[in-house]
């Protein structure tokens, strides 16, 4: 189970950027967009671009809870990039916790595919019944500037097709992202072969 501790604020969207962008690329009036509809705009084409790559754009707090490593030396990170790992928690069945001393795990960082990594041979064992929690710092930073210049654009493009096509039963059939959107996007995307490893 993956629960996302802090959300983006507002504050890290590009919000007047998106005003300019909505002026120059989709004919809108002079008058700026409305807070409010600019921000539901940039955040779902941030979570709509998010869940097509697997990265986490803008920086949050995550914690990931297991019932049992999927490979005993390491556990890959459902989210990249991850800046930090802050803690690795062991929980039993009676609810009783003991944080694991961090000098048995590091962060194996990777644009892609970022693993939490024993130090030794093995990952300290789940109690029976019980989990294991991990919590750790994704996203590429923590303002609008830090995110890379396609993904960026991938989003202010997406944002400005979800507010042309606000109003329900104007966007047509709906059939997907556009194909802009798409090229943009497509070296930061993830093919998951989990094939062979635990659940």
């Amino acid at each position: 189970m993956q629960i996302e501790q802090s959300a983006v604020p507002a504050s890290a969207l590009p919000l007047e950027a998106f005003n300019a962008h909505l002026r120059l690329a989709t004919g809108f009036a002079d008058d700026d967009v409305p807070d409010a509809q600019a921000e539901r705009a940039l955040r779902a084409a941030l979570a709509a671009i998010e869940g097509r790559t697997a990265k986490a754009l803008l920086s949050r707090d995550v914690t990931l809870s297991l019932l049992r490593w999927r490979a005993a030396g390491a556990q890959p990170l459902p989210m990249a990039p991850v800046s930090a790992v802050t803690s690795v928690v062991l929980t039993d069945r009676d609810g009783v916790e003991e944080p694991v001393d961090p000098a048995r795990w590091r962060l194996a960082a990777d644009a892609h595919r970022p693993q939490l990594c024993a130090t030794g041979a093995l990952l300290p064992a789940v109690p029976p019944g019980g989990k294991v929690k991990i919590a750790f710092t994704a996203g590429f930073g923590p303002a609008w500037p830090n995110l890379p210049a396609d993904l960026a654009q991938a989003v202010m493009l997406l944002a400005a097709t979800y507010f042309e096509y606000r109003v329900p039963g104007e966007a047509g059939d709906g059939a997907g992202m556009p194909f802009g959107v798409l090229a943009l996007i497509e070296r930061w995307r993830t093919v998951r072969t989990l094939a062979g490893g635990a659940g």
